[in-house]
């Protein structure tokens, strides 16, 4: 392939992937749209938009507040607003270079705004469904404050196998970082928040 064709960006989270089937991206998006999707976020919150989680799918579907706190909106990439639109965009762009270059097959996406209310969190899992293993890379970028610290909580923790023993990786959700994870083999779990967290959320899927 024609150097002049590679992405950096792109190059370095498919390293991740293939290293340690995780990836933390902090640059992948701009401030400016991190910012703007975070104020579209906290419009259609505030709007009353949002309705609570639930864990399986279809028939299965069901909210559980001991196992999931968040309240989500899904986005609707045919009425999306500004920042919305940016933001598929280059998610558009990234799976088309993923496909080009790793031949992955992904032709679907699916995301959602995500928000954590004071003390809420989501118990250790897998993001794929017993009925349903369309979903490949899970992909979560944080829209917190600027000042997240990590006594908030809220940390994203990874659980990985290393020399034959678990590993668990703690991410903490500063504001404009993005993380892409394999949704097929990475359990994870969002620890308990002490304040307010704010994300949008969603998975890179192929037809089966």
């Amino acid at each position: 392939m024609d150097e002049q064709v590679l992405n950096p960006l792109y190059e370095k989270v498919i390293d991740g992937l293939m290293e340690q089937k995780y990836c933390i991206a902090d640059n992948f998006f701009s401030k400016e749209e991190v910012l703007a999707l975070r104020a579209s976020l906290q419009a259609k919150y505030e709007a009353d938009r949002f309705k609570k989680s639930a864990i399986g799918n279809q028939a299965n579907e069901k909210v559980i507040g001991a196992i999931r706190g968040d309240f989500i909106l899904w986005l609707d990439e045919s009425n999306a607003d500004a920042a919305e639109s940016r933001f598929f965009a280059k998610l558009n762009d990234f799976t088309a270079y993923l496909n080009r270059t790793c031949f992955m097959g992904i032709n679907e996406k699916e995301f959602h705004y995500a928000v954590y209310p004071e003390g809420t969190f989501y118990k250790r899992h897998l993001d794929t469904f017993q009925n349903d293993s369309r979903r490949k890379l899970s992909i979560v970028c944080y829209l917190n404050d600027e000042d997240w610290k990590p006594e908030y909580g809220g940390e994203l923790t990874i659980y990985t196998e290393e020399a034959g023993s678990e590993k668990a990786i703690d991410i903490y959700p500063v504001q404009g970082r993005m993380v892409v994870f394999e949704s097929q083999v990475l359990e994870h779990e969002v620890k308990p928040v002490k304040k307010e967290r704010m994300s949008i959320t969603g998975w890179l899927k192929t037809r089966g």
